[in-house]
């Protein structure tokens, strides 16, 4: 029997599991360090090597190397040439290699970031973050100085999670200018920012943020395993560390949270949970995370608690109306006749006069044009976007009831729905229910309302199985804990949330002190003093 295997790997299809060379230590010539560094990077055109002499060190020789694009080429001049470029040892003095390695790490580079190498593919990682190698003959070893200055983007509001009350500033691509962000709000010496290198071939950075005493350290611990866990050769957004580390890879429902916003991911830290930033990208993650976590905005905080509270009310509502009207349309309308009033039934039995497509198929239609008409307005470009849209909703929408094709009570059951869908603040489980939409109905036009309840509690027992890195998912009503339940359907006054959430594991479970209730000062008022006279 022939093995597949052994055959794939005559036809040189194997595939290979990492091509990433190994550690090259330096040598001690200049002239060798420098091939090996060409011969590694293949004459790459944006690299610049440039070469020279300072009689100061002996007449020894150095290279700069760095990459065009990645620098400051004001940095460069000011901090690197113009200092090596000087004379900074007495004339006529002898210095060593060594002696040389350490006069221009520890006195000569005005710069703040100076690293040692002693590997080629050490030096490598920086000098692709935007570093500068400094190389000097007779040495097996390097420096690197941080002379990063590439282009970033500026800091813009949020595209994904905007507010009416609240801060504008959103995470950009640069992890570091994320993790400054997360500084500027949380200044605490016990924030801790443990930085990774993941992906062989990309090297993107990841930041694990917390706060040390209020994450729960089986959590951070968990966290870390998973991160060093992960072998893969890219990592070009969140979502790549998202679906190595969550818990119930197959499940439709995240258990992790993504945010655009610094105010959100601080907010998060405060509470227990740990944050993950990854270069490249500004959606930053928060774990673990229950179903409760995805239907709080940032905004619920800062304005008054009834308000937040009836908005919340609303997006739990707008949950149920995203997830069950089309199944419930389309069960009551198919088996379920007696359950409408008789008018209503005879409205809807003269519209749907004509329709040739059965209610399952008119829905399907609908909600798949509704589907193809959204990608289509996120794909194209935003000068002609929103009116794809009005063509969409409006010509679309008007046509196929004048032409019969589908009901006027069918479009306004999808508009409804995909509007509703809309109110869900995290697009994540917005659009696992777009997804369990569809199932519900295909259950609806085959068993009813006996399917869709049955389902129904398919996915409640398959939720409260759910972990988010050991915190169950539908924690703190299952297992039911009332004294955490003031932040979940409804938030109560800030002075009166003196404990932080249940999903913190932490040994700091208090945030503030009890008994802040604002009320006027104990005793009776005094009299106005010079009061004016009648």
């Amino acid at each position: 029997m022939n093995n597949p295997k052994s055959k794939s790997r005559k036809n040189g299809l194997e595939p290979v599991e990492n091509s990433v060379p190994a550690p090259l230590p330096l040598d001690v010539s200049l002239d060798a360090n420098l091939q090996a560094l060409e011969q590694r990077i293949g004459q790459s055109s944006d690299v610049v090597i440039r070469r020279f002499t300072n009689e100061s060190l002996s007449s020894l020789s150095l290279a700069f190397v760095y990459i065009d694009g990645l620098v400051n080429s004001e940095t460069i001049n000011r901090t690197l040439l113009q200092p090596l470029m000087e004379t900074f040892t007495p004339e006529g003095a002898s210095i060593t290699p060594d002696d040389a390695f350490s006069l221009i790490k520890d006195q000569v580079l005005p710069i703040g970031g100076v690293k040692e190498g002693k590997t080629l593919e050490s030096l490598l990682a920086l000098l692709f973050e935007g570093y500068t190698l400094i190389f000097l003959d007779g040495l097996q070893q390097a420096l690197a100085a941080d002379t990063s200055g590439s282009e970033k983007r500026s800091i813009n509001e949020p595209t994904s999670q905007g507010v009416i009350r609240g801060p504008k500033e959103g995470f950009t691509e640069s992890l570091r200018t994320g993790t400054s962000m997360l500084r500027r709000r949380l200044k605490t010496s016990d924030l801790r920012i443990e930085e990774y290198k993941i992906g062989q071939r990309t090297q993107t950075g990841v930041a694990l943020v917390y706060i040390n005493g209020l994450a729960s350290e089986q959590v951070i611990a968990e966290i870390r395993r998973r991160l060093d866990a992960i072998h893969t050769d890219a990592i070009l957004e969140s979502n790549y560390i998202e679906e190595f580390i969550q818990d119930g890879g197959l499940t439709p429902f995240p258990t992790i949270q993504n945010t655009e916003r610094p105010d959100a991911m601080a907010g998060g830290i405060l509470e227990g949970q740990v944050g993950i930033l990854i270069d490249g990208t500004p959606f930053a993650l928060l774990a673990p995370s229950t179903f409760f976590n995805f239907f709080q905005s940032s905004e619920d905080y800062y304005q008054r608690f009834d308000i937040s509270s009836f908005l919340r009310l609303i997006r739990y509502s707008a949950f149920f109306v995203s997830m069950l009207l089309p199944a419930l349309y389309i069960a009551v309308t198919t088996f379920h006749q007696e359950m409408l009033p008789t008018t209503l039934l005879i409205s809807l039995a003269a519209q749907r006069e004509g329709v040739p497509l059965p209610a399952l198929a008119e829905a399907l239609l609908m909600e798949l044009t509704f589907d193809v008409l959204r990608e289509a307005g996120v794909r194209m470009p935003r000068t002609i976007g929103p009116a794809i849209s009005i063509v969409g909703a409006l010509v679309l929408g008007q046509s196929a009831v004048q032409a019969g094709l589908v009901s006027a009570a069918m479009v306004i059951v999808v508009s409804f729905t995909a509007i509703s869908n809309f109110v869900i603040p995290s697009l994540a489980i917005a659009n696992s229910i777009r997804l369990i939409r569809f199932v519900m109905m295909l259950i609806a036009a085959t068993l009813g309302l006996f399917g869709i309840m049955s389902f129904l509690m398919v996915l409640l027992i398959h939720m409260a199985g759910l972990r988010s890195f050991g915190v169950p998912y539908l924690s703190p009503v299952a297992p039911m804990t009332p004294r955490y339940l003031k932040d979940i359907f409804i938030r109560v006054p800030l002075w009166n949330m003196t404990t932080r959430p249940k999903t913190n594991l932490g040994k700091e479970t208090r945030r503030q002190g009890p008994h802040q209730e604002p009320k006027p000062a104990e005793g009776k008022p005094q009299p106005e003093q010079g009061g004016s006279s009648s």
